[in-house]
């Protein structure tokens, strides 16, 4: 009965941590930052509004979006966002989450201040 019991709630506890927002916070030469869970750095584009991207196509193709299923849930300040072709992104306090092509490894920050409209994003 206890393996059972247990098992049940290592599986609960995995499937809620699946639908929550995929992001950590990492240490990087600019100081803490958020990531992906691969651990590359997110920003966010200043072109954007309060639960909106404006970054399509050319854009998205180099400031891929932090992608949400369509079974992710809202996780406090964690919430989705619809894009212009109707996929989901995640957002942090109504700001679109963004990753960076041009980033390389794990706490490269190689975005931030990009034509003076891209920031990293911070926890």
């Amino acid at each position: 009965m206890k393996t059972l019991t247990l098992t049940t709630i290592l599986l609960l506890a995995t499937a809620a941590s699946a639908l929550a927002a995929p992001v950590k916070t990492v240490d990087t030469a600019k100081g803490a930052v958020l990531a992906g869970e691969n651990g590359m750095t997110l920003y966010t584009f200043k072109k954007d509004t309060d639960g909106a991207s404006n970054c399509n196509d050319a854009c998205a193709t180099n400031w891929p979006p932090l992608a949400a299923g369509a079974d992710a849930k809202a996780d406090g300040d964690y919430t989705m966002i619809e894009r212009a072709d109707g996929s989901r992104q995640w957002a942090k306090g109504g700001k679109a989450l963004y990753f960076w092509i041009k980033d390389a490894k794990m706490g490269d920050t190689t975005g931030d201040g990009v034509k003076g409209v891209w920031d990293v994003a911070r926890p």
